[in-house]
């Protein structure tokens, strides 16, 4: 190991504690759900965002509140609804008779860890206004524009099992988020202990482990993590298999994709391997750290043709084979 990965990895390893003190304070009021938190704190620290479905009432809303108070960060609900403008969001600008000028209200958008509760119940307009300030960490307000204070993390929600009076979020637009994560129901012994801590007056608010400023420093680090031209070769391979299967020794039977994934999959995908093996206190990416977060950022950028949905084919399933498929370096 040279001496700029050694280095790195003993900066990583400093990093790793902050890390694992927000997972661990964030397991002491989420009971289960480990996978989930693990990979919201991924994207929080890649400075990316995460779009989270499950079924209403797996404590999507505690579990960003519980993120943001162990960062000791501001956070804010929207719950997004049919009637919503996008300067509910954002921020408008009022007159005020006593001065004679316009003032600007920033809306809720300002604010360090936001959850947008169902946001394909909001029309596209809302949707946008959101996305936009996702993407260019900035909202403009009337023609002015203001910079969104860091860390700035987005955690979107949406219901898998309802479709009336939702508003589908577009490909393009599901695109500008990190990770897409499926929630699942607890297990049986995890719902026994969640009854025992809500009704037995036992819930508690997460402590404010380390500072904005922690994280900020975290996002800051995980750019700089050492990636062998090869583990950057094989996340090409990766996302290219989604387009081309053929091309990497795949049988086009079992990858059959109507379109593959942008190369801003390929940016995440390097970007959340080096979070993970921040995370692991280490200055350098693993082939293993790439497939740890590769099928929740291709979950959703990949669109299967009409013949592989009309069989029951799955973008999870047809990810699992590009992975075995694929050469790992």
């Amino acid at each position: 190991m040279d001496e700029k990965v050694r280095a790195l990895t003993e900066q990583a390893a400093g990093l790793a504690v902050m890390a694992e003190r927000v997972r661990r304070e964030i397991r002491t009021v989420i009971v289960g759900q480990a996978p989930i938190i693990d990979k919201l704190t991924v994207a929080a620290i890649s400075r990316g965002h995460a779009l989270l479905e499950g079924m209403p009432g797996l404590a999507k809303t505690l579990l960003v509140k519980t993120m943001a108070d162990c960062v000791r960060s501001g956070f804010v609900r929207i719950q997004f609804t049919p009637d919503l403008l996008p300067a509910d969001i954002t921020g408008t600008k009022i007159y005020e008779h006593a001065t004679s000028e316009f003032k600007t209200v920033k809306g809720p958008i300002f604010s360090n860890f936001v959850l947008a509760d169902e946001i394909n119940r909001a029309p596209p307009k809302v949707q946008s206004a959101l996305l936009e300030a996702m993407q260019e960490g900035q909202v403009s307000i009337q023609g002015e524009t203001h910079a969104l204070s860091r860390p700035f993390f987005v955690m979107a929600t949406q219901n898998p099992i309802e479709s009336e009076g939702t508003y589908r979020l577009p490909e393009a637009q599901v695109d500008r988020f990190m990770l897409k994560l499926v929630m699942s129901y607890p297990s049986r012994s995890e719902e026994s202990e969640i009854i025992r801590r809500f009704t037995e007056g036992e819930p508690r608010e997460a402590a404010g482990v380390i500072g904005a400023e922690d994280m900020v420093r975290m996002q800051e680090f995980v750019p700089s993590v050492y990636a062998d031209e090869s583990v950057r070769s094989y996340v090409a391979d990766i996302v290219d298999a989604t387009r081309n299967p053929v091309a990497h020794g795949l049988d086009p039977s079992s990858v059959r994709t109507e379109y593959g994934a942008s190369p801003r999959a390929s940016i995440w995908l390097m970007l959340g391997a080096k979070a993970v093996a921040m995370m692991d206190s280490r200055g350098y990416v693993m082939p293993e750290d790439v497939r740890e977060v590769a099928p929740d950022v291709l979950r959703h950028r990949i669109l299967l043709t009409y013949e592989a949905e009309a069989d029951g084919d799955t973008n999870d399933a047809v990810i699992s084979r590009i992975l075995d498929g694929v050469r790992v370096p």
